[in-house]
Formats: structure tokens, C-alpha cells, sequence
């Protein structure tokens, strides 16, 4: 459930709604009660709706598609939609060709992802120099035409020397990545592809003739689903030859590895040593190894542990002879600390070299060949600052402006000059150069393709607010609206939250906020505790048996927008994604009376049965686990579908889920829906529950841009309509 925010969409394909008769659009199927009551520590947990989760049955599959069809006809009828639609497309349209997931490596040779204008997907291409031509590399929509479904690159790693290149590309949003291997000049893959490479923690041998990838295991029929991501090995595998697993639980079984712990390896040119470092998938904390080189692969290698769980790693880069580590134990706003791998020390005992700062907290790193880049996020802005050798630190990088700068992957680390791309609230993302060893230095604007800016935006007002929460504690809160509107209770309003993992809401241009804002919405962003705007302390505040606060600090949020005239209960809106389902359900289930309208988006809904699923199993570390008395309190605090209460009036709910979703299955939302319904069935004042489905997407990464306009529209649409803006057409 661990992603990037702006990537988070999912839509209905209309050939769900040709399979459901137009008679049984008439209205939802009625979902049958068939309860699974479980005894967890003296508590009897009901469980209505189990036999959802069994998702490709039957009874389930009709649901669903009953469901699906009957919110695509709802949403079809609303007044307004597809004005909306077409501001969306617009806005969109009129910034130009979109450009991600930016890599320099030596020559000046630069990877990235590229949607024109009028294309539904990232295609991968690359250039030789700023000014040189493009290159086409990967189309994943030729793998569409050919299967009928959608597809999309999901990583990609090119080899030191520029002959091959390492992808992922999966198909319907399942995020199911086969790792192809390309030879560049002549177009041709190299072998066949290799299955089950989910991660991106792909990397190239400095000798570009090998390379390491993470492989899940094989699933038997039958085997229990929380078994999709345990024991998973690292593989070598040199180019033309057999894979051969060098690192994981069954293959280094002396290094103490738990069936969790899931590695990947780092390599770069000019270092004599290879690290291992494992994670849970999930939270960044885990073990961390270093050995030569030159035994990899061989009996000759031991693995030197230099790290474990308790130091909190959150990120490492290899140059030479060191490792730079960012952890955060002992400094919750995190520091760098470089370890030489020939004498190595215990982490907590390795110098130095970006110390935590005074406020906020340090998010990512790069390497240069003489300082560290280091994100220090501020609020809202991720800034950048140079740590020189000797200067703990770091010196301020100049910005074009406030906002979001995020640097472009460099791993060979070979140069001084920064690329990164820059953002705020009112201007759109642009990629920008700076020599970062010059103070004189000015940013200087990079254009991979046509990008500008739309004419004719309002005048956006940023106001940046605390709001006391429930124990009197200051959220952090940003309210974005049109300059000149009335604060008279009547304006549609959003309040967006996440605060999981420690990720947090940053500064950054949407064209989906700007259609908001022009029809006199407000837009509040909010980062509750759970999220790491002040760091680890923050974040481990909304954390298992504290995430209560979470949507308490949210509800404090709303009662603050509603008290200074931003809207009212009949005009507030709320959403949540992922994991900031819980956000969104519990404030909602908690405060129904606060709110209009709520979009759980991709949600997680259920946090008993949770950890039953694939990926819910890695989630334990984030929320705890039911085997755990005091953390299966918590979870049922979490968990909406347990929260909802038989003869409530609640606001209208539209969920939004992929019918492939890997990392929340779609009954979590399914459930929820269901159990939303069943409780108000017979209530005057109740709102429209809609459960809204693709079944070609997953949880929002691989989506085309066509499947995410939509999805905006009907959010928009939708929240308009319950909150009395938008009428509904016969």
C-alpha cells in the first residue's frame, strides 16, 4: 500500500457495465449476509460479508459487476459530468507532454518515461544530451494491442554502458512485472522474459555484462496467498547465461534472514564491494550486508552484517571503499552516516556527514562526487542542501521558487550537476539543471518535449494553517482556493489526507485541483500524525496503537474548515487513498454529521482480515498484527467496515477500487460497500453509497491517462452532486 500519491487512479471500463443486463441497472444488487464471526482475544468480530473475499467465485464476480454497472449508470446521469470531463482533458492537454521517472548516467545519456499529448501511456525513451534527439525504447502500448489489455512499464535500469536495458512491464494494473533485458541498438530482447520481478531493485554489475533482481516465489494451487512474498530470492544472472540465487532467506540461510526479509543488491562502477540490504516490502527498516565483489556469486562469499532493523535505514548509496547510510534511530528527523567497508563500525557509531536538521526532516539523498544532495522537507516543500565533506550542515541549494524539487536518479554518481524536477501549488512541474559545487550557480530550465503552463488559472490563495487537534496538538494543514471567494460556508471544500508510512503531502501542481478550484471549490491538504512532516516522531504518533490520531487530527481538520467559513457539513468532502483509507472511513464512520460527500480510494477498509492477503501480511510491521492483544484493539479502531453502525445516516461514499489490485484486494471496498448499504437501507437521509470498478486496473500505478481523467471527473462529480451543486438527469 506504499506509493507515490499522484500516481493513485483507477477507473470503470464500460464493457463491465454491457455485461449486467439494463434491467439490473436499476439498482445495486443487494449483497447476502453470510456471517463469519471470529473470537480474537475475547472479542467476537463479526464478518458479514466473507465470502467476497474469495473474489473470482461466481457469486462474487455478479456482485461486483452489479455493482460496477449500477455506479457507472449513477455517475453517467450526473449534471455536469462531462463538463468537467472536458475542463480536465484541457488543463491536462495544455501543459504539454508529460516526463517522469528521470535517470542521467555517464555520457550524458538520459532514461525516461514520456507521454505525448493525446497518448495513453509512458513510453521509455532516452537521448544522448539534453539537446539530442529521442530515442524510442519501449512502447508498452504495442503489448496492448497485442493482449487487449492494458499495459505499463512498471521500472527500468540501463546497464552502466549503455549496450542494455533492464525493465518491468505488467499488464491490467495487476503490477505483475515480467523483467525484460533490451540491447538497445538493435531493439531485440535478450533472452526470454523473467517472471514474478515486481521491484525495481534491479542493478547492473559495473561490468554491464550481469545484473541482480529480486524474484518472488512460484505460487502452488492452494498455497496460502500470504505466502506471495516470502522467501524471495536475489538472482544473478549474466547476459545470455542461467539465473543464479546469491542472497535471500533459503540461499543464505547462516545471515539469520527471516521469510520477510526481501532483498536486493547494490553495485556501481568504481567500488570493489557489493551490499545486500532487506525490507518487508513495506517499511524501509531492515538488515544490511556488505561483501567483495569479486566473490559474488562464488563459495568464497561471506556476507559482513553491518545493520539490522533497530537502526532504521531508510536508504543507502555505494561510492568506493563507503556506504552512505540515511537511518533515523537516535535522530528522528534522520542523518547521513558514511561506513568505510574496510573497517567497518556499528551503524550508530559511523561518522556523520548530514546531520539531522533543526526542523522538518531529511526524506532522500544523492551522491556527487564530493557531497551529498540531501531532500529536506519543510512542511510542504522538499528543499535541497550540499553537504560538502566537513559540513554537517549542508548548505541551502537556490530554487527557482517555494515548492517541491525531487533530483533525478544519477547512480553512477560521476557528476556535481543536479537535475531535478520542481513544483508548488500554482506552477506546474518543471525539470531544471544546476551545478551544485557553484554558489553562483543558476537554475537553468531542461525541456524533454513541449511543457507549459495553462493561461487563464485563477488566482490561487496558499494559506498555511495549524489546527489544534483533538489533544490540543497542531496539525499542519494547507487550504488552496480561488482569490476573492467568500468565506461564506457555502463553497464545496476537499479535505485530502494519507499519513502512513511516514510519507507526506508535498507542494505540487494539479490540473485536477485547478478544475476544483475554478468552480469555486476549496482544497485542503492535510498531514496528520502518521505522516513524517516532523519526522519519525510524527510519524510513529499515528502508528499502530496511536493511529487513532490519524482521523482525529482529520476531523480536527474539517471542524477547523467548517468554523472558518470554508464550507459547511452540507458542503464538506473528504478522500483518503490506500492506506489513508483509514483517514477518510474512520473520520467519516467517527464524524458521519461533519460530512457531505467521501471518495475511499483504493481503501484499506478492513484491517482484521487485512493481513490475511498478500500484501496485507507485509502491512504488520505499519499496523500491527490481531495475534497481538493491544494491536488487535487498534486494529479494530482502524477498521471501517467494523465501524459502521446498523441505522446511521452516513454521507454519500463513493469507493474505487481495480478489480486487479495487488496491494488492497478489491473486497476490502467491496465489503465496506456492502455493509454501508445494508445499515442505512430504509434511512430518509441517508447518502448514495456507489462502489465504483475497473476490471483492468489495479491500484492506480499502470492506469493510462485516459482511465485517470475519468476517474478525476467521477470523483469531482460525484462529491458535487451529494453536496447539492450538481443535479442528477431522469
Amino acid at each position: 500500500m506504499r506509493l507515490t500519491l499522484t500516481l493513485l487512479a483507477t477507473t470503470l471500463v464500460a464493457a463491465a457495465a454491457a455485461t449486467v443486463a439494463p434491467a439490473a441497472l436499476a439498482a445495486p444488487p443487494v449483497a447476502e449476509i453470510k456471517n463469519v464471526p471470529t473470537t480474537l482475544h475475547g472479542t467476537v468480530v463479526p464478518d458479514p460479508y466473507r465470502w467476497m473475499e474469495e473474489v473470482k467465485s461466481a457469486p462474487a464476480q455478479a456482485w461486483f459487476k452489479g455493482q460496477g454497472a449500477e455506479a457507472r449508470s449513477v455517475l453517467d446521469r450526473i449534471d455536469g459530468r462531462e463538463a468537467i470531463a472536458q475542463r480536465l482533458a484541457e488543463l491536462a492537454d495544455a501543459q504539454g507532454d508529460a516526463v517522469r521517472s528521470v535517470m542521467r548516467l555517464p555520457g550524458e545519456r538520459y532514461y525516461y518515461l514520456k507521454r505525448k499529448v493525446g497518448e495513453k501511456q509512458f513510453k521509455l525513451v532516452m537521448r544522448q544530451g539534453l539537446q539530442g534527439a529521442e530515442k524510442l525504447l519501449v512502447d508498452p502500448e504495442e503489448a496492448t494491442r497485442r493482449d487487449g489489455v492494458p499495459h505499463a512499464i512498471n521500472y527500468f535500469k540501463p546497464s552502466w554502458d549503455g549496450r542494455h536495458l533492464a525493465y518491468g512491464m505488467s499488464a491490467g494494473g495487476s503490477e505483475d512485472a515480467s523483467l525484460y533485458v533490451l540491447n538497445i541498438a538493435s531493439g531485440k530482447t535478450v533472452g526470454r522474459p523473467v517472471p514474478r520481478v515486481y521491484d525495481a531493485g534491479v542493478h547492473w554489475l559495473p561490468d554491464s555484462r550481469a545484473l541482480t533482481y529480486t524474484q518472488t516465489r512460484l505460487m502452488k494451487p492452494g498455497q496460502p496467498v500470504v505466502e506471495t512474498y516470502m522467501d524471495a530470492q536475489v538472482m544473478l544472472q549474466r547476459l545470455g547465461g542461467a539465473p543464479k540465487p546469491v542472497f535471500g532467506p533459503t540461499v543464505t540461510r547462516q545471515l539469520g534472514l527471516v521469510r520477510l526479509d526481501v532483498g536486493q543488491i547494490y553495485t556501481v562502477p568504481d567500488s570493489p564491494w557489493v551490499v545486500a540490504r532487506t525490507t518487508d516490502t513495506t517499511v524501509p527498516e531492515g538488515k544490511l550486508f556488505a561483501g567483495r565483489l569479486a566473490d559474488l556469486g562464488t563459495p568464497k562469499m561471506r556476507w559482513q552484517p553491518l545493520g539490522n532493523e533497530a537502526d532504521k535505514v531508510m536508504e543507502v548509496a555505494l561510492q568506493g571503499d563507503h556506504l552512505y547510510v540515511m537511518l533515523q534511530a537516535g535522530a528522528p528527523r534522520r542523518q547521513v552516516v558514511r561506513v568505510d567497508l574496510r573497517q567497518p563500525v556499528p551503524l550508530q557509531q559511523a561518522p556523520v556527514v548530514a546531520a539531522q536538521p533543526k526542523e522538518g526532516a531529511l526524506e532522500g539523498f544523492e551522491l556527487t562526487p564530493t557531497a551529498v544532495i540531501a531532500q529536506w522537507r519543510r512542511g510542504t516543500s522538499v528543499l535541497l542542501r550540499r553537504y560538502a565533506k566537513g559540513d554537517v550542515n549542508g548548505v541551502e541549494l537556490p530554487l527557482p521558487g517555494p515548492g517541491t524539487a525531487w533530483t533525478a536518479a544519477a547512480p553512477a554518481q560521476d557528476s556535481e550537476t543536479l537535475l531535478y524536477a520542481h513544483s508548488s501549488w500554482t506552477e506546474p512541474l518543471r525539470w531544471q539543471r544546476l551545478d551544485s559545487s557553484d554558489r553562483n550557480a543558476r537554475n537553468t530550465e531542461v525541456s524533454f518535449g513541449q511543457r507549459s503552463a495553462p493561461v487563464n488559472l485563477p488566482d490561487v490563495v496558499v494559506t498555511e494553517v495549524q489546527v489544534p487537534s483533538h489533544d490540543g496538538v497542531l496539525v499542519p494543514m494547507t487550504i488552496l482556493h480561488r482569490k476573492g471567494l467568500p468565506l461564506d460556508g457555502r463553497n464545496p471544500v476537499l479535505l485530502d489526507g494519507y499519513a502512513s508510512y511516514g510519507f507526506s503531502i508535498s507542494a505540487g501542481f494539479s490540473s485536477d485541483n485547478m478544475v476544483w478550484i475554478e468552480r469555486g471549490g476549496v482544497i485542503a491538504k492535510i498531514n496528520p500524525r502518521g505522516s513524517g512532516v516532523h519526522g519519525d516522531e510524527w510519524h510513529r504518533a499515528g502508528f499502530k496503537t496511536t493511529k487513532p490520531n490519524t482521523w482525529k487530527d482529520g476531523i480536527a481538520g474539517a471542524k477547523y474548515l467548517i468554523a472558518k467559513g470554508y464550507g459547511s457539513p452540507k458542503t464538506m468532502g473528504i478522500m483518503g487513498t490506500s492506506a489513508g483509507g483509514i483517514f477518510v472511513g474512520r473520520a467519516v464512520t467517527e464524524a458521519p454529521e461533519l460530512f457531505a460527500a467521501a471518495i475511499f480510494n483504493v481503501g484499506m477498509m478492513d484491517t482484521i482480515r487485512s493481513e490475511d492477503s498478500a500484501n496485507g501480511v507485509t502491512n504488520i510491521s505499519e499496523f500491527g498484527t490481531v495475534k497481538d492483544p493491544a494491536e488487535f484493539k487498534a486494529l479494530m479502531a482502524m477498521s471501517t467496515y467494523h465501524a459502521v453502525k446498523d441505522g446511521q445516516a452516513y454521507p454519500g461514499v463513493m469507493l474505487v477500487h481495480g478489480m486487479n489490485d495487488p496491494r488492497v484486494d478489491v473486497w476490502q471496498s467491496g465489503k465496506t460497500a456492502a455493509r454501508l448499504q445494508a445499515a442505512q437501507a430504509g434511512l430518509p437521509n441517508a447518502g448514495t453509497t456507489l462502489l465504483r470498478l475497473d476490471m483492468q486496473a489495479g491500484h492506480g500505478m499502470g492506469s493510462t491517462h485516459t482511465q485517470r481523467q475519468a476517474l478525476a471527473a467521477d470523483m469531482q462529480s460525484f462529491l458535487l452532486w451529494q453536496m447539492g451543486k450538481l443535479g442528477l438527469r431522469d
